[in-house]
Protein backbone atom coordinates (compact mmCIF):
# COMPACT_ATOMS: atom_id res chain seq x y z
CA UNK A 1 0.00 0.00 0.00
CA UNK A 2 1.60 3.07 -0.66
CA UNK A 3 1.77 6.16 1.94
CA UNK A 4 -0.99 8.16 0.14
CA UNK A 5 -3.20 5.63 0.24
CA UNK A 6 -2.62 4.67 3.73
CA UNK A 7 -3.05 8.54 4.87
CA UNK A 8 -5.82 9.21 7.10
CA UNK A 9 -4.79 12.59 6.57
CA UNK A 10 -3.38 14.60 4.10
CA UNK A 11 -2.12 18.04 3.54
CA UNK A 12 -0.82 19.34 0.43
CA UNK A 13 0.03 22.57 0.06
CA UNK A 14 -1.85 23.99 3.24
CA UNK A 15 -1.57 27.46 4.16
CA UNK A 16 -3.16 30.15 6.49
CA UNK A 17 -2.95 34.18 5.93
CA UNK A 18 -5.27 36.37 8.40
CA UNK A 19 -6.73 39.43 7.18
CA UNK A 20 -5.76 42.87 8.94
CA UNK A 21 -7.51 45.70 8.84
CA UNK A 22 -5.41 48.78 7.66
CA UNK A 23 -2.56 46.06 7.47
CA UNK A 24 -1.04 43.24 5.53
CA UNK A 25 -1.75 39.94 5.95
CA UNK A 26 -0.48 37.93 8.55
CA UNK A 27 1.31 34.84 6.83
CA UNK A 28 0.88 32.11 9.84
CA UNK A 29 1.40 29.33 7.86
CA UNK A 30 3.74 28.45 4.78
CA UNK A 31 2.73 25.77 1.97
CA UNK A 32 2.70 22.50 4.37
CA UNK A 33 2.46 18.83 3.14
CA UNK A 34 1.91 16.35 5.43
CA UNK A 35 0.53 12.48 5.33
CA UNK A 36 -0.93 11.15 8.80
CA UNK A 37 -1.47 7.30 8.36
CA UNK A 38 -4.63 5.81 10.08
CA UNK A 39 -3.87 5.02 13.57
CA UNK A 40 -1.12 7.08 13.98
CA UNK A 41 -0.53 9.09 16.91
CA UNK A 42 1.04 12.39 15.89
CA UNK A 43 1.78 15.52 17.66
CA UNK A 44 2.97 19.11 16.64
CA UNK A 45 5.49 20.52 18.89
CA UNK A 46 7.01 24.20 18.43
CA UNK A 47 7.43 27.70 19.91
CA UNK A 48 4.12 29.84 20.65
CA UNK A 49 2.94 31.37 17.43
CA UNK A 50 4.29 28.76 15.02
CA UNK A 51 1.11 28.09 13.85
CA UNK A 52 0.05 24.21 15.60
CA UNK A 53 -3.23 25.43 16.52
CA UNK A 54 -4.19 27.09 13.37
CA UNK A 55 -3.12 23.72 11.63
CA UNK A 56 -4.85 21.96 13.75
CA UNK A 57 -8.10 24.17 13.58
CA UNK A 58 -8.13 23.85 9.28
CA UNK A 59 -8.06 20.13 9.97
CA UNK A 60 -10.47 20.38 12.39
CA UNK A 61 -13.32 22.22 10.20
CA UNK A 62 -12.95 25.34 12.24
CA UNK A 63 -10.78 27.64 9.99
CA UNK A 64 -10.72 27.54 6.36
CA UNK A 65 -7.13 27.79 4.78
CA UNK A 66 -5.81 30.25 2.33
CA UNK A 67 -4.58 27.76 -0.30
CA UNK A 68 -3.97 24.07 -0.83
CA UNK A 69 -6.02 20.89 -0.05
CA UNK A 70 -7.06 19.11 3.29
CA UNK A 71 -8.38 15.20 2.87
CA UNK A 72 -9.96 13.31 5.77
CA UNK A 73 -10.31 9.67 4.30
CA UNK A 74 -9.52 10.70 0.96
CA UNK A 75 -12.80 13.45 1.15
CA UNK A 76 -11.34 17.08 0.26
CA UNK A 77 -12.51 18.93 3.71
CA UNK A 78 -13.07 22.49 2.70
CA UNK A 79 -14.61 23.71 -0.50
CA UNK A 80 -13.56 27.32 -0.20
CA UNK A 81 -15.27 28.13 3.16
CA UNK A 82 -17.93 25.25 2.90
CA UNK A 83 -16.96 22.09 4.56
CA UNK A 84 -17.89 18.41 3.42
CA UNK A 85 -20.16 17.21 6.22
CA UNK A 86 -19.20 13.60 6.01
CA UNK A 87 -15.40 14.30 6.45
CA UNK A 88 -16.70 16.53 9.67
CA UNK A 89 -18.29 13.11 11.14
CA UNK A 90 -14.78 11.99 10.78
CA UNK A 91 -13.68 14.54 13.41
CA UNK A 92 -13.73 14.72 17.34
CA UNK A 93 -12.02 17.89 18.89
CA UNK A 94 -11.03 18.93 22.55
CA UNK A 95 -9.47 21.94 23.49
CA UNK A 96 -7.08 22.93 26.31
CA UNK A 97 -10.66 24.08 28.31
CA UNK A 98 -12.97 21.71 28.96
CA UNK A 99 -16.19 23.93 27.79
CA UNK A 100 -18.37 22.17 29.52
CA UNK A 101 -22.42 24.15 29.60
CA UNK A 102 -22.21 24.33 33.59
CA UNK A 103 -26.18 23.92 33.02
CA UNK A 104 -26.11 20.59 31.98
CA UNK A 105 -25.13 17.38 33.47
CA UNK A 106 -21.82 15.41 32.83
CA UNK A 107 -23.53 12.80 30.71
CA UNK A 108 -25.68 15.55 29.44
CA UNK A 109 -22.52 17.29 28.32
CA UNK A 110 -21.29 13.85 26.84
CA UNK A 111 -24.19 13.13 24.90
CA UNK A 112 -24.47 16.91 23.57
CA UNK A 113 -22.92 15.70 19.66
CA UNK A 114 -25.52 12.91 19.39
CA UNK A 115 -28.33 14.95 20.93
CA UNK A 116 -27.39 17.33 17.66
CA UNK A 117 -27.84 14.72 15.31
CA UNK A 118 -30.84 13.88 16.21
CA UNK A 119 -30.04 10.31 18.36
CA UNK A 120 -33.46 9.05 20.52
CA UNK A 121 -32.78 10.31 24.23
CA UNK A 122 -32.12 6.63 25.75
CA UNK A 123 -29.74 5.83 23.36
CA UNK A 124 -27.88 8.73 23.43
CA UNK A 125 -27.69 8.54 27.04
CA UNK A 126 -26.61 5.09 27.18
CA UNK A 127 -23.61 5.81 25.17
CA UNK A 128 -23.36 8.79 27.57
CA UNK A 129 -22.82 6.24 30.52
CA UNK A 130 -20.57 4.24 28.65
CA UNK A 131 -18.17 6.74 27.88
CA UNK A 132 -18.34 7.94 30.96
CA UNK A 133 -17.34 4.41 32.21
CA UNK A 134 -14.31 4.40 29.64
CA UNK A 135 -12.98 7.65 30.81
CA UNK A 136 -12.52 7.34 34.55
CA UNK A 137 -16.17 9.14 35.52
CA UNK A 138 -17.99 6.22 36.68
CA UNK A 139 -20.68 7.20 39.08
CA UNK A 140 -19.91 11.21 38.44
CA UNK A 141 -22.65 10.83 35.02
CA UNK A 142 -24.96 13.22 36.89
CA UNK A 143 -22.79 15.54 38.50
CA UNK A 144 -22.66 19.19 37.60
CA UNK A 145 -19.39 20.15 35.80
CA UNK A 146 -18.33 22.44 38.69
CA UNK A 147 -18.25 19.52 40.77
CA UNK A 148 -15.62 18.06 38.92
CA UNK A 149 -11.80 18.90 39.19
CA UNK A 150 -9.85 20.34 36.27
CA UNK A 151 -8.42 16.70 35.06
CA UNK A 152 -12.23 15.35 35.76
CA UNK A 153 -13.59 17.79 33.14
CA UNK A 154 -11.16 17.11 30.63
CA UNK A 155 -11.93 13.15 30.76
CA UNK A 156 -15.76 14.65 30.12
CA UNK A 157 -14.28 16.59 27.34
CA UNK A 158 -12.41 13.59 25.48
CA UNK A 159 -15.95 11.32 26.44
CA UNK A 160 -17.96 14.07 24.57
CA UNK A 161 -15.59 14.02 21.83
CA UNK A 162 -15.59 10.41 21.49
CA UNK A 163 -19.74 10.27 21.12
CA UNK A 164 -20.22 10.50 17.52
CA UNK A 165 -17.16 7.76 17.10
CA UNK A 166 -14.79 9.84 15.05
CA UNK A 167 -12.41 8.15 13.41
CA UNK A 168 -9.88 11.20 14.05
CA UNK A 169 -9.07 12.94 17.56
CA UNK A 170 -7.98 16.43 17.48
CA UNK A 171 -6.39 17.67 20.96
CA UNK A 172 -5.41 21.03 20.74
CA UNK A 173 -2.89 21.48 24.12
CA UNK A 174 -5.55 20.00 26.84
CA UNK A 175 -3.73 19.49 29.57
CA UNK A 176 -1.99 22.81 29.38
CA UNK A 177 -3.86 24.20 32.56
CA UNK A 178 -3.73 21.06 34.57
CA UNK A 179 -1.10 20.43 37.44
CA UNK A 180 1.17 18.22 36.83
CA UNK A 181 0.31 14.55 38.17
CA UNK A 182 -3.24 15.06 36.76
CA UNK A 183 -1.12 15.74 33.88
CA UNK A 184 0.77 13.15 33.79
CA UNK A 185 -2.60 10.87 35.01
CA UNK A 186 -4.21 12.25 31.40
CA UNK A 187 -1.39 10.92 29.32
CA UNK A 188 -1.70 7.55 30.74
CA UNK A 189 -5.62 7.94 30.14
CA UNK A 190 -4.97 9.16 26.24
CA UNK A 191 -2.39 6.80 25.78
CA UNK A 192 -5.19 4.33 27.05
CA UNK A 193 -8.18 5.54 24.88
CA UNK A 194 -6.07 5.59 21.77
CA UNK A 195 -4.71 2.28 22.18
CA UNK A 196 -8.12 0.83 22.62
CA UNK A 197 -10.04 2.54 19.99
CA UNK A 198 -7.25 2.46 17.49
CA UNK A 199 -7.92 6.02 16.31
CA UNK A 200 -5.92 8.44 14.67
CA UNK A 201 -4.74 11.70 16.92
CA UNK A 202 -3.03 14.49 16.57
CA UNK A 203 -1.90 16.27 19.77
CA UNK A 204 -0.96 20.43 19.78
CA UNK A 205 1.99 20.43 23.06
CA UNK A 206 4.34 22.91 24.32
CA UNK A 207 5.70 20.21 26.45
CA UNK A 208 8.83 18.02 24.65
CA UNK A 209 8.41 15.00 27.36
CA UNK A 210 4.61 14.83 26.78
CA UNK A 211 5.55 14.79 22.58
CA UNK A 212 7.79 12.22 23.19
CA UNK A 213 5.90 10.19 25.66
CA UNK A 214 2.89 9.96 23.56
CA UNK A 215 4.15 10.30 19.88
CA UNK A 216 4.54 8.07 16.84
CA UNK A 217 5.87 10.70 15.23
CA UNK A 218 6.79 14.55 16.54
CA UNK A 219 6.36 17.05 13.71
CA UNK A 220 8.56 20.36 14.37
CA UNK A 221 6.99 23.65 13.49
CA UNK A 222 9.32 27.08 12.64
CA UNK A 223 8.25 30.37 13.60
CA UNK A 224 5.74 32.24 11.80
CA UNK A 225 5.62 31.93 8.96
CA UNK A 226 5.12 28.28 10.37
CA UNK A 227 6.40 25.79 8.12
CA UNK A 228 7.76 21.76 9.08
CA UNK A 229 10.93 21.83 9.97
CA UNK A 230 11.35 17.83 10.85
CA UNK A 231 9.77 15.24 11.49
CA UNK A 232 11.05 13.06 14.32
CA UNK A 233 10.30 9.46 14.63
CA UNK A 234 9.44 8.00 18.41
CA UNK A 235 10.47 4.23 17.96
CA UNK A 236 9.58 3.75 22.18
CA UNK A 237 7.56 0.80 22.54
CA UNK A 238 4.28 0.62 24.34
CA UNK A 239 2.39 1.17 26.53
CA UNK A 240 4.41 3.05 27.74
CA UNK A 241 4.66 3.86 31.78
CA UNK A 242 5.65 6.83 33.95
CA UNK A 243 8.99 4.93 34.28
CA UNK A 244 9.19 5.29 30.38
CA UNK A 245 11.04 8.54 30.86
CA UNK A 246 13.75 7.42 33.09
CA UNK A 247 15.07 5.54 29.95
CA UNK A 248 18.06 6.53 28.26
CA UNK A 249 16.21 6.44 25.01
CA UNK A 250 13.76 8.54 25.90
CA UNK A 251 15.88 11.40 27.35
CA UNK A 252 17.74 11.04 23.65
CA UNK A 253 14.97 11.95 22.14
CA UNK A 254 14.38 14.72 24.43
CA UNK A 255 17.91 16.28 23.95
CA UNK A 256 17.42 16.06 20.42
CA UNK A 257 14.26 17.75 20.04
CA UNK A 258 15.08 20.51 22.67
CA UNK A 259 18.00 21.65 20.49
CA UNK A 260 16.21 20.95 17.50
CA UNK A 261 13.66 23.80 19.03
CA UNK A 262 16.11 25.95 20.51
CA UNK A 263 17.74 25.90 17.36
CA UNK A 264 14.51 27.27 15.52
CA UNK A 265 12.85 29.33 17.58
Amino acid sequence: MSAAAAAEIELSGVEKRFAVPGGAAVHALSRTDLSIRKGEFLVLLGPSGCGKTTLLRMVGGLLPPSGGEIRIAGRSLWREASRDPEALRELGVVFQDANLFPWRSIERNVALPLELRGVPRARRLERARALCRSVGLAGFERRWPRELSGGMRQRAAIARALAGDPQILLMDEPFGALDAMTREAMNLEVQRIWMETGKTVILVTHSISEAVFLADRVVLLSPRPGRIDSVHAIDLPRPRTPETQTLPEFQDHVRVLRRRLEAVS
